[in-house]
C-alpha cells in the first residue's frame, strides 16, 4: 500500500474517532437564545448555526438572512423540480411551432444547449416579472391562513429548501 493511502486511511481514523469523543457541555450562546423561537427551528437540533452566523446580530439582520434563506431555498426547490420533472413526463407540444418540441429537448445539462436564445429570454423575462411585480401571492400578500397552520406550512417551506439546497 502506498504512503498516500495510509495517510488517507489514518486521516479517516483520526476524524471518524472524534464521533465517539464525549460532547462539550456547555450552555447556550446569548443569539442562540434569541432566536431559539423562531419558525424553522425543529427538534432535535434547535436553532442550527454552526458557522455562527447568528452571533451577536440584530433581529433586523436575522430576518434579512431568513429572506435570503427562502429565496435559495425556492430557487434550489425549482431547480431540483426542472432537473426531475423531465425525466418522467413531458409536455408534448412545440416551443418553436413546427421546429422544436418539448419531446425533442434532452433532460439535463445537455438541455442548455437545445433550447435557442429565444427560449432562454423568454424565461428570464417571466422570473423578471414574477420578481418585479409579486405575481402569485394572495391580494393581502401573504396567505390567509390561522396562525398555526402557517407556521406549519412555513416551516416546511424552509425544510424543504434545505433539503432542496
Amino acid at each position: 500500500i502506498s504512503t498516500t493511502m495510509k495517510l488517507a486511511v489514518f486521516a479517516s481514523l483520526i476524524a471518524g474517532s472524534s464521533a465517539f469523543a464525549p460532547a462539550q457541555v456547555g450552555r447556550a450562546s446569548t443569539s442562540v437564545q434569541a432566536f431559539e423561537n423562531e419558525i424553522g427551528v425543529l427538534p432535535p437540533t434547535g436553532f442550527f448555526d454552526p458557522a455562527g452566523l447568528s452571533d451577536g446580530i440584530s433581529q433586523e439582520k436575522f430576518d434579512s438572512y431568513r429572506l435570503a434563506e427562502l429565496k435559495h431555498g425556492r430557487a434550489a426547490m425549482l431547480a431540483v423540480l426542472g432537473y426531475v420533472a423531465p425525466e418522467t413526463y413531458r409536455f408534448g407540444y412545440d416551443l418553436i411551432p413546427g421546429e422544436l418540441s418539448t419531446n425533442d429537448i434532452p433532460n439535463g445539462v445537455a438541455a442548455i444547449k437545445a433550447i435557442p436564445f429565444g427560449g432562454w429570454a423568454q424565461m428570464i423575462a417571466f422570473v423578471g416579472c414574477v420578481e418585479t411585480y409579486g405575481w402569485f401571492t394572495s391580494p393581502t400578500g401573504v396567505l390567509d391562513l390561522p396562525d398555526d397552520i402557517l407556521a406549519k406550512r412555513q416551516t416546511a417551506e424552509l425544510q424543504h429548501g434545505r433539503l432542496a439546497m
